[in-house]
């Protein structure tokens, strides 16, 4: 009998053994796998914290176009709160243009003392409306009809757009499609000399829709990644210059199949929300994919882009804040709204 506890005692004092060296075990492998590439760790961090760094900078940008929105909201409200009156919430979204009937549909339900992540939720929500655009997988060439009233700042976007499609190293081709005004033909050909892209031209009151043409094939041949085309800069109400418009269209289509791939137009954001009509009556008239507004670093009407948005239901892909060619950024919902809000709440505990 005392033979078997003695056998039995060594079998658990072996067992102990085995456990052990299999939890020593473990931990070394876990200690492996969690030290097992320091330099994949390293870039990832780093990642992590060049994405941080590009949302800060887009913000910031923002910021410095919104300065003038920001100054006419800071008079309703001088102080950041961390709670804010529902009447001086409606009175500082009015300041900032944005439509009466747009604040009701963000209000609505809202208490009488509201909070950042409230108040966030709700004009973020303005913005769903607009359909998701993938832009992962493009043909080639990549055809933008670029559209737009005179003033609106057309030319100049379309050497933005052509600036930022030379930093992402794609090849592109500009149409001066304009021929309506012989200035628009010089100014974007300055532009194509300035970035140094190739450009397709006439001479003014010749075809548009041949220069659309040309400049497709042009890419198509050359192997060219995106087609950046301008057209003039027509008011809605002249029928002559719009069924121009549809025939570039077509003829489009005609160069390339689906072309073109993206209808752009161009809203001048120091128009508020008259520029809404104008886009109406474009959308109707030919379909158009998204929006580009200018001007955004000269207007106290930021909170048109809520409007704007909300009641054509397209996305706004990019926002102007200045002349020069750098001056466009991709326009994100999330960063607006929160660009905003830091204006008039004080920060949020983490």
């Amino acid at each position: 009998m005392f033979s078997f506890f003695k056998k039995k005692k060594e079998e658990n004092v072996e067992q102990a053994e085995v456990t052990k060296e299999i939890e020593t075990l473990e931990n070394s492998t876990l200690n492996d796998e969690a030290y097992a590439n320091p330099v994949e760790i390293k870039e990832e961090e780093n990642q992590n914290l060049e994405k941080q760094e590009i949302l800060e900078e887009k913000k910031s940008f923002l910021s410095r176009a919104l300065e003038k929105t920001f100054a006419s909201i800071k008079n309703v409200v001088p102080q950041k709160k961390e709670k804010i009156s529902f009447d001086d919430i409606e009175e500082l979204l009015i300041e900032a243009d944005m439509e009466y009937e747009i604040i009701e549909k963000a209000m609505n339900g809202l208490p009488d003392e509201i909070t950042r992540k409230q108040l966030r939720h709700r004009l973020v929500m303005l913005f769903e409306h607009a359909p998701k655009v993938d832009l992962s997988n493009l043909p080639k060439p990549f055809v933008r009809l670029i559209i737009g009233v005179n003033g609106a700042g057309k030319t100049t976007t379309i050497a933005k757009l052509a600036n930022k499609c030379k930093k992402e190293g794609k090849s592109v081709i500009l149409g001066a499609g304009d021929t309506f005004r012989a200035a628009a033909i010089e100014q974007l050909s300055t532009w194509a000399n300035k970035l140094d892209v190739p450009i397709i031209k006439t001479k003014q009151g010749h075809d548009s829709s041949a220069v659309a043409f040309d400049t497709i094939s042009a890419a198509i041949a050359r192997n060219i990644d995106n087609v950046i085309i301008d057209t003039a800069g027509r008011l809605q109400t002249q029928t002559n210059l719009n069924n121009e418009l549809k025939k570039i269209v077509k003829v489009c289509s005609k160069a390339m199949n689906d072309a073109p791939h993206q209808k752009l137009m161009i809203l001048d954001g120091t128009q508020g929300n008259t520029a809404i009509a104008q886009a109406k009556a474009f959308n109707e008239m030919i379909g158009i994919d998204g929006i580009i507004v200018t001007k955004l670093d000269g207007t106290a009407k930021g909170g048109a882009l809520f409007s704007i948005s909300n009641q054509l239901e397209l996305p706004i892909f990019y926002v102007g804040i200045g002349e020069k060619q750098d001056d466009l950024i991709e326009f994100s919902p999330e960063n607006f709204v929160d660009s905003l809000l830091d204006e008039i709440y004080t920060p949020e505990e983490k």
